[in-house]
């Protein structure tokens, strides 16, 4: 359920009315836009009465939320959220305020509300040499973050696992020596102390359901990068992100990287569709893994340019200076080159899109 308050109703009222919502034992939600304020109720509302509060001089309207998902819902949010990922204090390369570290500039890079950010970077570290060298050339290209995987969940025990806490220090090298933000993804809750210097915390398509990890991540101030299970709904993926939002953590980016069918042609099927059914149920920002949807490197500039007309909010995309060569998803993973072609193409795209 949720109340929506009258422009002119002052903090003092707004207070006393949270207060007396909080005694029946409900959680209130404040969304305070340009033009109202709305109040989120979360909890069992049985016990209001609807009637009651829609009579009082400070509310506009009441109405009922259908959906199971309450504080990821646009309802309670109407106006988009805007993520910002990385450090304050200074100029960043971001077009926000930054930090500085070892000699460069981190930027505070925006995602949503109108902010595009593509993230970019090999499937996983490998070394310092390889993760600067790509660091230097996605930053180039016009990627404002840098992606890396240090842990990485392989179908096979024989793969590729990453360097783990080894790969994190690599990507904060490289962040340091280039200045962007740095996106890895967390498979263990108890891994947690090694995020600390982590400027996004990624949830795999596999953990996207690990209901303990999405709890813990709840509890923590840092933005998640929530990615959708390869066999799960939009409904579900929005309920995952309701998991961390219910613990306080509303800094969440949902990234839609292609779910399972029975197609074969191609890793997974990109879920374009999803991008405009997101805008109208959630207020949430959104962004698409090309990369991962289409197992295929000559198929990721085509949905790249996709994504990017269906008005994604970002793309997250895999490039490694030598495939061919690669520990991890090398057949999907762009050269710097092929990256600054599809970064030129996807700027067109959404200037035109303007």
């Amino acid at each position: 359920m949720i109340a929506v308050l009258k422009k002119e109703t002052t903090d003092r009222q707004i207070h006393d009315l949270t207060e007396w919502l909080e005694s029946m034992g409900l959680k209130v939600h404040l969304s305070r836009g340009d033009y109202a304020t709305i109040v989120g109720l979360v909890g069992d509302t049985s016990n209001i009465d609807r009637e009651l509060l829609e009579s009082l001089d400070i509310v506009e309207s009441v109405k009922t939320i259908s959906e199971p998902f309450k504080k990821a819902n646009r309802k309670f949010h109407p106006e988009d959220t805007v993520v910002e990922v990385g450090g304050t204090g200074g100029t960043g390369e971001g077009g926000s305020e930054g930090r500085s570290e070892g000699g460069s500039t981190v930027g505070c890079v925006k995602v949503g509300g109108g902010n595009f950010a593509v993230m970019a970077g090999p499937c996983s570290v490998e070394s310092r040499d390889q993760i600067e060298e790509v660091a230097q050339a996605v930053k180039d290209a016009g990627a404002l973050i840098l992606r890396g995987g240090a842990f990485k969940p392989r179908t096979s025990p024989y793969d590729f696992q990453g360097l783990k806490d080894e790969g994190i220090e690599l990507l904060e090298h490289a962040r340091a020596h280039t200045g962007l933000p740095i996106v890895t993804e967390i498979m263990n809750p108890n891994h947690l102390p090694m995020f600390e210097n982590v400027d996004l915390i990624q949830v795999g398509a596999r953990n996207m359901q690990n209901f303990e990890l999405l709890k813990e991540l709840g509890k923590i101030n840092k933005p998640i990068l929530l990615k959708r299970g390869m066999a799960n709904t939009i409904k579900e993926w929005l309920m995952s992100a309701e998991y961390i939002m219910a613990g306080g953590n509303e800094n969440i980016i949902l990234c839609e990287r292609g779910i399972r069918t029975f197609e074969t042609y191609t890793r997974n099927t990109l879920d374009l569709s999803a991008i405009p059914v997101l805008k109208e149920l959630t207020h949430l920002p959104v962004i698409v893994d090309p990369s991962h949807a289409t197992g295929v490197a000559r198929y990721v500039k085509p949905m790249a340019l996709a994504a990017a007309a269906a008005g994604a909010d970002g793309l997250m995309i895999e490039v490694h200076n030598n495939p061919s060569k690669a520990l991890c998803d090398g057949a999907q993973s762009l050269t710097p080159e092929q990256f600054a072609d599809v970064m030129k193409g996807v700027n067109k795209i959404r200037e035109v899109m303007k």
